[in-house]
């Protein structure tokens, strides 16, 4: 069961339509997600291509910056179009720039944090309204039920419309469901990287929305002779083929790729119009894929 229809648009909460490839702010902020961009006029503009394209759905967060990337949006897309969906998330701190080796955030579910990071949200997207609002990791301090709990308060409240889930299992996504309705799950998938199936299958079944980050990140897949000759027997790039992958796997996906580069704007959602063959489905399932916590 998924809320998706033939004219690749999935109804989030079975009410809140958007097209299926939509576009994640991230990498429109500073160095290591630490700041506003270093070209603020070029990220407002692929912000602003990505809408005229047709995107309506656009993923950011609060540690973005902290704050910066919501603020740009604001700044670039305010007075937003009618559909335009801007979802970000909470539930994380940020303590410096990001690296490999020290990503720079620390979990915090509790209610005096989600309820300051909403009203934070609220503020820099300039909405009176979050259409959705995802928990961005689950505090190991907190139970999820816990904090779902403040989830619930705040959509009945009216400050959010749906809740989301990012990086969690199927067991976690069913404590939280037991508390309050769950439209997303946000973890990482991709053509290298699938050890979330399970979590796919479960929203596919469940009518949730799955949306993959790092749809892109293939590094141990990119270099396969399998991928460059579906990519020649597709008339399209291997970063094409990759999404077309996601989007072909379920009606239930919803992609976010993200970009700081108009032209790779352009390329990502050129992929919608790319067809792959069961063949070409079988043999890039069969690249395999490892697995990453």
């Amino acid at each position: 069961m998924t809320s998706a229809d033939q004219d690749g648009v999935f109804h989030i909460g079975g009410d809140l339509p958007v097209h299926r490839m939509g576009f994640g702010a991230m990498q429109l902020t500073g160095p290591g997600v630490w700041g506003p961009p270093l070209d603020p006029d070029n990220a407002r503009a692929v912000l602003r291509r990505a809408v005229e394209r047709g995107v309506d759905f656009i993923d950011t967060a609060d540690v973005y910056g902290p704050g910066d990337n919501e603020r740009l949006i604001r700044e670039a897309l305010s007075p937003y179009s009618p559909g335009l969906v801007i979802a970000t998330k909470g539930g994380l701190l940020r303590s410096g720039p990001a690296t490999r080796e020290n990503p720079g955030m620390s979990m915090n579910g509790t209610e005096a944090h989600i309820r300051a990071a909403v009203e934070g949200s609220l503020r820099d997207l300039g909405v009176e309204r979050i259409d959705l609002y995802q928990l961005h990791r689950v505090d190991p301090a907190t139970p999820i039920e816990e904090t779902m709990s403040v989830f619930r308060t705040l959509r009945d409240e009216g400050k959010i419309r749906h809740v989301g889930l990012s990086q969690v299992s199927v067991e976690e996504i069913e404590r939280a469901r037991a508390v309050v309705e769950i439209a997303t799950v946000q973890n990482i998938y991709n053509l290298a990287v699938r050890n979330y199936a399970d979590v796919l299958v479960h929203c596919e079944a469940n009518g949730i929305a799955f949306i993959p980050f790092w749809p892109l990140h293939i590094e141990s897949v990119a270099g396969s002779e399998v991928l460059a000759r579906i990519a020649r027997e597709a008339d399209a790039s291997p970063r094409q083929v990759a999404l077309a992958w996601l989007l072909q796997t379920s009606p239930a996906t919803i992609l976010i790729p993200g970009t700081a580069s108009v032209a790779h704007l352009e390329e990502n959602l050129a992929a919608c119009e790319v067809v792959l063959t069961d063949r070409h489905m079988r043999d890039l399932w069969a690249l395999g894929g490892r697995r990453e916590t």
